[in-house]
C-alpha cells in the first residue's frame, strides 16, 4: 500500500465486497478522470474472490489507491471506517460495480468550489446495461433527474431517496457533524441523507449525466432488506417524528389504498391517529375507513391539522399536491408527500 504525502483535493470512497467482475471497469472509469488530484480510499469488506488481488494490483500501479479491510463487518462500518482515512475535506462515493463518467470529479468539484454554501453535490444518472431496466426504475431515474434544485430536492425528500449514493460528493465534515454513517435497519444513504437536511445542508445536482450506475439483480437495493419498502417507510417515519410531526397526535392521510393503509398502521403503533382520509375514489368516500371519514378532493379542508400525502403513483402525485394547495396546505409546513 502507497499513501501520498500531500492531501489530495478530493478524496473517493469505495466500499467493495466480492466484486471481481465490474470492479476493473469501476477502477479504469476513476484512472481516466479529467482531474487527477485524488486519492482512492477503497474498504475490502470481507472479499472471497479476488477483489483483494485486483485492488493490490491497483494500488502497486497507483500511489493514489489505498486498500483497507475490515474482515466482513458490514457496509456501514466499512463506510466509517473509510470515511475516517479521507484525507480531503470533499469525499466523492463511488461504488465496485459502477462506472464514472471522465468528467465527474471536474465537474462536481467546480461546483463546490464557487458554491462553499452548498454541503452536498450529485449528478444526473442513467441506468445500464438499459436492457435490464425496468419501467419503474426508468421512472426512478426520471424523477430523481428532474431534482435540480435544492429546493426541489427537499420537497420530495420524503417521497424517496434523492440521491444515488456512489453519485455524490460532499463535504466530510458536514458528514461527520451529524454522525457519519448508521445502521439502523433501513438504508443508510437516505438515513444520511435525511439527517443531513434536518442539519440545514444545501444540496445541489449537476443536470449532465455523469455516473452510470449498474442494475443487477445481485446489487444490495435488490437484496438488503434495509431497502424494503416497509423498512424506508420506517425510515421516513422516524425522521417525520424528529421534526414534520414532533408533538402531534392526528393526521390526515391523502390516499386511501395500499401505501396509505401502510402508513395508518406505522402512525397506529406511534400513537398518531388518522383523523381523516382524502381519496378519489368514489366507492371509498363518504365511508369509515378505520374510524375516521374519507373525504373527496373537493371536501379537503385545511383545519391545523397536518397532512401525509401517501398517494404513490407518480402521474398522481401531482394531481394529489395540487389538490392539497387549493385547500390551503403549505408543503413543508402543514403538508409533505411520503410516496
Amino acid at each position: 500500500m502507497s499513501i501520498a504525502t500531500a492531501i489530495p483535493a478530493v478524496s473517493i470512497l469505495m466500499p467493495v465486497r466480492n466484486e471481481e467482475k465490474h470492479l476493473p471497469a469501476a477502477l479504469a472509469s476513476l484512472s481516466a478522470q479529467t482531474f487527477r488530484d485524488w486519492e482512492l480510499v477503497v474498504v475490502d469488506d470481507g472479499s472471497t474472490d479476488r477483489t483483494p488481488a485486483i485492488l493490490a494490483r491497483a494500488a502497486a500501479a497507483d500511489p493514489r489507491v489505498r486498500v483497507l479491510a475490515t474482515g466482513g463487518e458490514g457496509l456501514v462500518p466499512a463506510l466509517n471506517l473509510g470515511l475516517a482515512q479521507c484525507r480531503s475535506e470533499l469525499v466523492a462515493r463511488m461504488d465496485g460495480d459502477d462506472v464514472a463518467h471522465p468528467a465527474r470529479l471536474e465537474a462536481q468539484i467546480n461546483y463546490l468550489a464557487p458554491h462553499p454554501e452548498v454541503g452536498l453535490v450529485a449528478s444526473c444518472f442513467q441506468h445500464f446495461p438499459r436492457h435490464r431496466i425496468a419501467s419503474g426504475m426508468i421512472g426512478y431515474q426520471q424523477w430523481q433527474n428532474s431534482l435540480l434544485s435544492h429546493d426541489a430536492i427537499l420537497a420530495d425528500i420524503f417521497v424517496e431517496s434523492p440521491f444515488v449514493h456512489p453519485s455524490v460528493m460532499f463535504r466530510k465534515q458536514e458528514v461527520l457533524q451529524v454522525g457519519g454513517y448508521r445502521d439502523m435497519g433501513w438504508a443508510e444513504d437516505y438515513d444520511l441523507w435525511l439527517r443531513l437536511a434536518a442539519a440545514g445542508t444545501r444540496f445541489a445536482r449537476l443536470p449532465e449525466t455523469l455516473f452510470f450506475w449498474r442494475e443487477r439483480p445481485e446489487r444490495t437495493t435488490r437484496t438488503n432488506p434495509a431497502y424494503a419498502a416497509q423498512a424506508m417507510r420506517l425510515c421516513k417515519l422516524h425522521h417525520l417524528l424528529q421534526g414534520f410531526l414532533r408533538g402531534e397526535r392526528n393526521v390526515i392521510l391523502a390516499g386511501a389504498g395500499l401505501e396509505g393503509r401502510a402508513w395508518y398502521r406505522m402512525l397506529h403503533e406511534v400513537h398518531i391517529r388518522v383523523e381523516a382520509w382524502v381519496d378519489i375514489d368514489p366507492k371509498k368516500i363518504g365511508r369509515q375507513l378505520h374510524g375516521a371519514p374519507v373525504l373527496s378532493t373537493g371536501d379537503l379542508e385545511r383545519t391545523g391539522t397536518k397532512l401525509l400525502m401517501t398517494v404513490g403513483a407518480r402521474g398522481a402525485r401531482g394531481v394529489v399536491r395540487q389538490t392539497t394547495r387549493q385547500a390551503g396546505f403549505t408543503e413543508g409546513y402543514d403538508a409533505v408527500c411520503v410516496a
